[in-house]
């Protein structure tokens, strides 16, 4: 498994339909010093995804950053993806790994201390704790945010790396890190900046900063 750093995620906008936006953004973000992209699809048809995922896997290896596929391990296998993200709905770990092989990354989204504690968040390269605060970027299938104790507890059995996204923004960055994530996924802090490469540098830089002390 190769060493990935994940502190800074960013997890793309599907409400951007229009390619040039979308991109300029994406672009954006890595210039900023995104650590590792997440491309997240949820309502559109299976070519589109396909083509955009290819511009993505594309602009990804140019600078050198792993981009992962949220939840379609078809489209992760089809363009050579670096590796998904899976949800407690999605495909069991186990299919996953076995499809993807070893050397590929695997993340598994949970939203409590039961689910951080199976077989299937152990086994994973990391877990996805979803959501540590309210957010309005995913309004369906959302638990209860799990806040910064329900983090604390979860960081206490978990020795992998921990990742967390909703309602993150740079005034909260910090403690995050503080209690016991390696980083952050985030969506709008981004994607809806005035400036995305400047907003992604500004929150890799606390993550960074705070990481250190």
């Amino acid at each position: 498994m190769p060493n990935v750093d994940y502190a800074l995620m960013y997890v793309t906008d599907d409400s951007i339909r229009d390619d040039n936006n979308f991109f300029t953004i994406l672009e954006g973000a890595l210039k900023g010093g995104a650590t590792i992209i997440q491309l997240r699809e949820k309502t559109c048809d299976t070519l589109t995804f396909y083509q955009r995922a290819l511009r993505c896997k594309e602009l990804c290896s140019t600078y050198g950053i792993p981009l992962i596929i949220n939840d379609r391990l078809d489209i992760a296998l089809a363009i050579h993806a670096d590796g998904v993200h899976i949800g407690q709905t999605d495909m069991p770990y186990n299919v996953a790994r076995r499809l993807l092989g070893n050397s590929k990354i695997i993340g598994l989204s949970v939203s409590n201390k039961k689910q951080a504690e199976h077989q299937d968040a152990q086994a994973a390269d990391y877990i996805g704790i979803s959501p540590i605060f309210s957010t309005n970027t995913k309004t369906t299938d959302l638990a209860r945010p799990l806040g910064l104790l329900g983090l604390k507890e979860i960081r206490a059995l978990y020795t992998k790396p921990i990742v967390c996204i909703g309602g993150i923004h740079k005034n909260n960055t910090k403690e995050i890190i503080e209690n016991g994530a390696d980083g952050i996924a985030v969506v709008s802090a981004i994607s809806k900046a005035e400036d995305p490469e400047a907003a992604t540098k500004e929150l890799k830089e606390i993550v960074c900063k705070t990481g250190t002390n």
